[in-house]
């Protein structure tokens, strides 16, 4: 029986009204298996107003009281670990241990949260002029929004929220219908933790639910996750609106392997970096570029591996990749595959005829991997999103360097080399904003900021860390001056002020 996904808004379930629905599918099945309800623009109005009543009391709450929610929940989440990763196997489609790992990292930055007080320490000089003291402090920006993507359906929101409610603002999440249900499940542990209703309330919905957010005039921010093009829009939408906007687009991640590298650790490090989570997360290494002599050798590395990697449910503890999260997306990643020969590339690996017996009409497909891959094909040009890894050649460091600078994407890269003198030029030179070293997926901990360069990231403000309490929060500087009892009155002086 499918069953059927709301809303939450003030604290509680509320059934959608629109009359509209998106399905929700296994991936490894291709069953529907829920129906999600998409808001119309009264339901994000209301939505909206749940979080505009209740910042009105959240926004001037206690540092004490916003941290003892947090703590509680965080050791809800905890304890559910588990819970929401079968919740995202069931409509994601990643193995299981993916899933515990979404939950693990978001787990970071709850705790992040939990520590606020620190990040939220103002500034003050004193007796800057006589008896003149300035002190700066930050305050909450009001109601802000989050809208997230299908492939971290659990760890982005939380990249998100939980900053945002630490800091004081109220939050409307608007994640992916593909994935809905652990973002309720997230709402209801909030509440037991004793989150004010309508601090967190959680939306459903498509384009229309996206496009009132981007110009509710309530709602002050905007946090967003997803494709290029699409945060283009968010970013130049929701700023047209005088909203303040951190909009994470795509990616094509690069790493290069220099003639050095222990070639064993970097085929390791390609094969878990592009094919992990099936190639769908924006940090994934989606281009390898092989420096000198070594291309054969590595190509043929990462083939080994690639072919030892069990496909299956994420159900199967044994499986170590699933499906992809829909049979549209599984055609198109194939298209790039198919078309790669005709491109020039040398097609090593095709997995696009991959299926699991019992499962037939899942969204599956296998790993492929192409050499000699030129920088005008397709397969190389856009983010593909999928199982797909691209090993281009370079004769020297710096022509590999120039070719990862010539992408118009910026967000991840990675170098493996013995050198580190060349391990240092390169984390100066590279035009990216995450860099790794002889780290494949240089994701930072919760205490430093996420973000890419150039198309990856549209908006002043990186994500989590330094960056999400800025973005959060406005600054104030506040300047006092208290005469002295024992000072009678002087009269008015109109003069400019004296510093001096």
């Amino acid at each position: 029986m499918t069953k059927s996904v709301h809303h939450w808004i003030g604290g509680k379930t509320v059934e959608g009204t629109s009359g509209n629905w998106g399905p929700v599918t296994d991936p490894a099945t291709g069953a529907v298996t829920t129906q999600v309800a998409l808001a119309s623009v009264e339901e994000v109005d209301a939505a909206v107003a749940a979080a505009k009543d209740a910042f009105a009391t959240w926004g001037t709450s206690s540092l004490a009281q916003r941290t003892t929610v947090l703590f509680a929940f965080r050791a809800l989440l905890d304890a559910n670990r588990d819970a929401i990763a079968e919740l995202i196997v069931a409509e994601h489609g990643k193995v299981h241990s993916d899933a515990l790992g979404e939950v693990a990292r978001g787990l970071e930055i709850v705790d992040l949260a939990c520590g606020i007080t620190t990040q939220l320490k103002g500034e003050l000089s004193t007796q800057v002029s006589n008896r003149v003291d300035v002190a700066s402090i930050r305050q909450p920006v009001g109601v802000v929004a989050g809208i997230t993507p299908f492939n971290f359906p659990a760890m982005v929101p939380m990249w998100m929220f939980p900053i945002a409610i630490a800091t004081g603002n109220t939050f409307v999440l608007k994640p992916s219908e593909k994935d809905p249900s652990a973002s309720l499940k997230i709402a209801e542990l909030l509440a037991e933790a004793g989150l004010p209703d309508g601090v967190f309330n959680v939306l459903h919905g498509d384009k229309v639910a996206v496009d009132r957010l981007l110009e509710h005039p309530d709602v002050a921010a905007i946090s967003f996750v997803g494709s290029t093009p699409i945060a283009r829009h968010i970013h130049t939408t929701a700023s047209a609106n005088g909203k303040r906007v951190q909009a994470l687009g795509g990616a094509k991640n690069h790493m290069l392997v220099l003639p050095d590298a222990d070639l064993d650790a970097a085929a390791d490090a390609a094969v878990s970096a592009a094919y992990g989570s099936a190639g769908e997360r924006c940090m994934a290494i989606s281009a390898v570029v092989a420096v000198g002599s070594i291309g054969d050798e590595l190509v043929e590395k990462i083939r080994e591996r690639a072919e030892k990697i069990k496909i299956g449910p994420g159900t199967d503890p044994t499986s170590e990749m699933g499906p992809l999260i829909t049979a549209v997306h599984r055609d198109k990643v194939a298209s790039y595959v198919h078309g790669a020969a005709a491109e020039g590339c040398r097609v090593v690996l095709d997995g696009t005829g991959y299926t699991v017996e019992g499962h037939e009409n899942g969204h599956w497909i296998g790993l492929s991997l192409l050499d000699h891959v030129p920088t005008s094909a397709k397969a190389y040009q856009d983010e593909i999103f999928g199982p797909v890894l691209c090993v281009l050649r370079a004769e020297t460091y710096e022509e590999g360097l120039a070719l990862i600078n010539a992408s118009k994407f910026g967000n991840g890269t990675a170098i493996f080399t013995r050198d580190g003198g060349a391990a240092r030029r390169f984390q100066l030179e590279v035009e990216a904003g995450m860099v790794g070293v002889n780290v494949p997926i240089p994701v930072p901990v919760g205490y430093h900021s996420f973000g890419g360069w150039k198309d990856s990231l549209f908006g002043d403000h990186h994500i989590y860390g330094n960056d999400g309490v800025h973005f959060y929060t406005r600054g104030k500087v506040v300047t006092t001056r208290w005469p002295d009892p024992a000072d009678a009155p002087s009269g008015v002086d109109l003069g400019f002020p004296r510093n001096h």
